[in-house]
This record gives C-alpha cells, structure tokens and sequence, in this order.
C-alpha cells in the first residue's frame, strides 16, 4: 500500500468494516486527548498536519469522489474540534466527538457547501469546517459553562 493512502484511510482506521468515519473520529479524540495532554501546542500542530498532509494524501492517491474508507478528513476536524477544550475530561472528550459528528453527519450550512466540492478540497474542507464549528460551541460552552465540561 503506498504511503499516500495509508495517510488517506486515517493510517488503517478507514478499513474499519462498520462506520468507518465514526471508528476513525474514535481513534482521533484518544490520540487527540494524548496530544492535548502533552500540550496544546501539539494538538494544534497535528491538526494541522492532517489537514494539509491529508489534503496531499488524498491529492496525490488521485481518489475520486469521497469514499468511505478515506477519514484522514475525520482526524482533521476531530482534533480541531478538541483545540477549545482546556484539558481532556471524559465529558469534554464526549462532547466534542458528539458535536463533531453532528455536524459531519448532517451537513449543515458550510459544511454540506464544502461536501459538494470535488476532489481533495471537498474531502477534506467540509470535516474542516465542521470541526471548527464544532469547536466553537464546544469553546462557547466552555467559557459559559465551564463545570459542565469538567
């Protein structure tokens, strides 16, 4: 298997038999909350690192259309997602994975604008943007509510 779409199936996660989207969006908020641990500064640097190395992964494996088995795009936005918790708490973990896939799921506003495009920017842009705003009600409860997030 070439290494673009090892990256591009979420290193193996998108090979999942069942709901592979939502085995890789799993498989991000355990490493994201190891990431978040070590510090923010990680997390971000990673989520930044799936967002543009995926793009290029998905790029260059020349995929077409957005198949199941591609969630290097769930990784992305799960852990841009996780960038507005302060530090992992089962709670903040639980919401930020159910609010992202919300917002992956149902493609609303942005996010299904984004899932219409084509090739690696669609891929990779509606997960994006889904992750950020998901982030930013999850940052929004955060600051209003911070002992629910506890």
């Amino acid at each position: 298997m070439r290494a673009s779409r090892f990256i591009a199936a979420g290193f193996g996660t998108g090979y999942a038999p069942l709901a592979p989207g939502t085995v890789a969006s799993a498989a991000a908020v355990a490493t994201g909350a190891g990431f978040l641990l070590l510090s923010p500064w990680i997390l971000a640097l990673m989520a930044l690192l799936a967002t543009a190395g995926g793009y290029l992964a998905v790029k260059r494996a020349n995929i077409e259309g957005d198949p199941g088995w591609v969630v290097i795009d769930e990784f992305a936005g799960q852990w841009i997602t996780l960038l507005a918790l302060a530090r992992p708490t089962m709670l903040g973990l639980a919401a930020a994975f159910i609010l992202f896939r919300f917002f992956d799921v149902t493609k609303l506003g942005p996010v299904g604008w984004a899932d219409r495009k084509h090739g690696a920017f669609g891929i990779m842009a509606d997960d994006v943007i889904a992750g950020l705003i998901a982030a930013i009600l999850l940052l929004l409860v955060r600051l209003s509510r911070p002992e629910w997030l506890m």
